[in-house]
């Protein structure tokens, strides 16, 4: 198979598929490997280090043209829109429940297309993981930055002081953002609650932190109550495939304190605060309702070189996988491929990702 790897062009997204040992782990079953022209720089991969691994660096166009199977990081930006070849194949994120423009396009071109998020093995999202878990753990961390004063911020230290308490930290989910964001809030010393739906992911927590972490089930009252007090707010909610829900609503916003930070992580797929719309690393914040809004699309672009290697190294086998069925066998086949499957001949394919688009 013709694999074709192109340079992200999202803002600030330095990240790439495929690494130069995946291709080599690639070129090693037969396939064929175009690599963009400087694709792999942001992570700090050489055209060379490519070409050593048996990719053939080539011109964007040339990588779009004559590829079979497109590997992206992120979803078609409208600039790639008419790059991509009727009856083309695309694995990547795609986000489509947020993103029907894309959606149109791959139903219009046929483009059979496979995402990383709804990838699905034993219930759990193995090449969602770990850019959620990056995410996460990026988290606290911005949130902790955006609430100096000089930012707009409250002017409290995450960590507090002797004598005086640190702030307040409400994490909406307790799935992989959820988690990462508390092993970080939790280092740093913050005073920290966790909203979550089901009682066994709250047990868990419970049990790690030895009951040092405030744990609520996710009622309209518990993150009215949790959400108020709040100094930081981190959106970690995740359905797979679809929309993410509205926790937070605009009024509620308004009753935050001022100078109060929201970190909403799911705003990939929608953002679970109402106020919430998708800014970029050159731009990452603004303020509404007296509340500064962190909602940058792709977090994990931010550190690339540590990202596309905990990307890749699970995408990677799936790749793989892929490429030795073919197309047609993949789509066919009970595997976790057909779970990542999103459109196939001019339709949408994956239920909760239908559902979002057509609500």
């Amino acid at each position: 198979m013709i694999i074709g790897v192109p340079k992200e062009i999202k803002k600030h997204e330095y990240r790439v598929s495929i690494t130069p040992s995946g291709v080599k782990k690639l070129k090693e079953d037969g396939h064929r490997i175009l690599v963009e022209r400087s694709a792999g720089e942001g992570s700090g991969f050489s055209d060379k280090d490519y070409e050593k691994a048996g990719a053939e660096v080539s011109e964007r166009e040339d990588v779009f043209d004559a590829s079979e199977l497109i590997v992206k990081v992120k979803e078609p930006l409208p600039l790639e829109y008419d790059l991509f070849r009727e009856n083309q194949t695309l694995f990547t994120f795609l986000h489509l429940a947020s993103n029907p423009d894309a959606a149109n396009m791959l139903l219009k071109k046929n483009i059979t297309a496979f995402s990383y998020e709804t990838l699905e093995v034993n219930s759990s999202l193995p090449l969602l993981k770990p850019m959620s878990e990056v995410a996460g753990k990026m988290a606290p961390v911005v949130g902790a930055y955006y609430l100096q004063k000089f930012q707009g911020g409250t002017g409290i230290l995450v960590t507090g002081a002797c004598g005086v308490p640190p702030a307040h930290v409400v994490i909406l989910g307790a799935g992989t953002v959820g988690m990462g964001a508390l092993g970080v809030a939790h280092g740093m010393g913050a005073d920290l609650t966790v909203i979550n739906r089901g009682q066994e992911k709250l047990d868990r927590i419970n049990k790690m932190y030895s009951s040092r972490v405030k744990t609520v089930l996710s009622t309209k009252e518990n993150i009215e109550k949790a959400v108020t007090q709040a100094d930081m707010l981190i959106g970690a909610v995740l359905v797979t495939g679809a929309k993410a829900p509205t926790l937070v609503t605009r009024e509620l916003v308004a009753k935050m304190k001022k100078g109060s930070v929201i970190v909403d992580v799911s705003i990939d797929q929608g953002g679970c605060i109402e106020t919430s719309r998708p800014t970029t690393h050159d731009n990452p914040v603004y303020t509404l309702e007296g509340v500064i809004h962190y909602t940058v699309a792709n977090m994990p672009g931010a550190y690339p070189r540590t990202s596309t290697l905990a990307l890749t190294n699970r995408t990677i086998d799936y790749i793989k996988m892929l490429a030795k069925a073919g197309i047609e066998n993949a789509v066919k086949e009970e595997s976790p491929l057909k779970s990542a499957l999103n459109t196939y001949q001019g339709r949408i394919t994956h239920k909760a990702v239908a559902e979002a688009i057509t609500s």
